[in-house]
């Protein structure tokens, strides 16, 4: 190999490097759409990642209370600068648009401060440099008395330092209500009454059956039988 082609295959690998592209996956909540396990595409197209000819609904749900904070938790495939941002709007239609990056190498975003609906939060997870642990969850407001169903829930990646388009994107559906999903079953509660006995009302064993009084019963019952037994045969 010559100096020159060298030089030129260097230079190429080193261009590669500098374009790379960044990618993610929605762990949780559930993606309303399939991922690639290696890098989780398809989500270069906005709003929610696929476009309609690569679309393939999971058709998962996730139950979130109102006036809690929602966990997310993503991974970043392919490591690059950025930030993220959460989005919720009762469809796809409702999300707001990315935002507008004039750098040809979408450097400059800054974050919302303080963003208002459809925007839950922006500025999440801002790194310069790859994530220790690739897994990383970051934590958003739910609106208090919010109420929504197969609401659509965006988590938009921001790159910096990369060739336009700036952003990748996923969504989840979720239904939204005030109340917490009820608590399982936890059973009888041992030390609560267990039910009034009704011929003794002050019966520690409640209205149940006792185990002891009627094997003490069929004891009483067994002894008369076998004393009638020996009787017999004492008389023959």
């Amino acid at each position: 190999m010559t100096r020159t082609t060298l030089l030129v295959t260097c230079l190429a690998v080193l261009g590669i490097a500098a374009t790379a592209e960044a990618h993610f996956k929605l762990n949780t909540p559930a993606a309303y759409s399939q991922q690639s396990a290696m890098y989780g595409d398809p989500q270069k197209t906005a709003p929610c990642g696929p476009d309609t000819g690569t679309l393939m609904p999971t058709n998962m749900v996730t139950a979130v209370q109102s006036g809690t904070m929602l966990s997310i938790s993503i991974t970043e495939t392919i490591a690059h600068p950025g930030h993220y941002r959460v989005a919720l709007a009762q469809n796809m239609a409702g999300l707001p648009a990315a935002p507008t990056v004039a750098n040809a190498q979408c450097n400059g975003l800054q974050p919302v401060a303080n963003p208002t609906l459809p925007v839950l939060a922006d500025g999440l997870l801002p790194h310069t440099a790859q994530f220790p642990n690739p897994t990383q969850t970051m934590q958003v407001p739910i609106p208090a008395g919010m109420t929504c169903t197969n609401c659509v829930l965006q988590v938009l990646e921001y790159m910096a330092n990369h060739a336009q388009p700036c952003f990748y994107y996923h969504c989840a559906t979720v239904n939204i209500s005030p109340n917490a999903p009820p608590p399982p079953d936890a059973g009888m509660d041992p030390t609560g009454d267990a039910g009034m006995n009704p011929d003794n009302p002050g019966d520690p064993a409640g209205g149940c059956c006792s185990t002891s009084r009627e094997s003490a019963r069929t004891g009483i019952l067994g002894a008369l039988i076998v004393g009638l037994a020996l009787l017999r045969r004492r008389r023959r």
